[in-house]
């Protein structure tokens, strides 16, 4: 099925408990425990809540997929900064749309498409949390069509095209990441996907729940 449009039922908000003081000590300094940022869901209002640094080295990220994305790169970087995100850094997630398959580049989504990557991301702290671990990897988020089309495996419908999906791994197994994504989503937390791969997990908030 191809994926359908997020339905938003409220701020993503974290009920878990941790058995460890060490657990607590990092809910206590993640995302999930901060902050009105959180509310922004549209680029604009994300961008005039943040206006500072988005903490993004260009010089790290291919000279030629710069060039193309022109002003809309810092925008971007800028809105996911607003976000605040604590276990993912902006720069690993520029650097998923920073790539090239054969002569076509990826590139990154349109604004209004922007705010529907949030929710995922902050799935992915919140993954995050519950492991007690960073992010290690961004693996793939938004793909242009043709981008998704040199991508083996990749179906036509990806929730990658409309900015809805994160591959991602952590420094844990994906079997525990996949376990976390799902208790999360169990919770009430997200609707969406859950697929466990070899080397990532795939993490979407598409609207329906679906895992592989």
């Amino acid at each position: 099925m191809p994926c359908q449009p997020l339905r938003r039922s409220g701020d993503f908000l974290p009920t878990g408990k941790f058995a460890s003081a060490s657990r607590r000590s990092f809910l206590r300094n993640s995302l999930l425990t901060a902050s009105g940022l959180f509310a922004a869901t549209t680029p604009t209002e994300a961008l005039s809540l943040f206006s500072g640094s988005a903490n993004l080295h260009i010089n790290e990220l291919p000279e030629e997929w710069v060039r193309r994305q022109g002003g809309e790169l810092h925008a971007y970087a800028r809105y996911i900064s607003a976000l605040r995100l604590k276990h993912i850094s902006v720069q690993q997630v520029v650097s998923s749309h920073a790539k090239k398959k054969g002569s076509v580049w990826n590139t990154l989504p349109v604004r209004e498409d922007w705010r529907h990557i949030s929710e995922t991301l902050r799935v992915a702290d919140e993954i995050s949390v519950r492991l007690g671990t960073s992010v290690k990897l961004v693996t793939s988020a938004f793909r242009s069509p043709s981008y998704n089309a040199r991508c083996p495996g990749a179906k036509p419908n990806s929730c990658h095209k409309q900015n809805f999906a994160l591959d991602l791994s952590f420094h844990a197994s994906t079997y525990a990441v996949a376990r976390a994504a799902r208790n999360i989503r169990e919770e009430g937390k997200f609707r969406g996907g859950v697929g466990r791969y070899e080397r990532f997990t795939h993490v979407d908030t598409r609207g329906y729940n679906v895992d592989w």
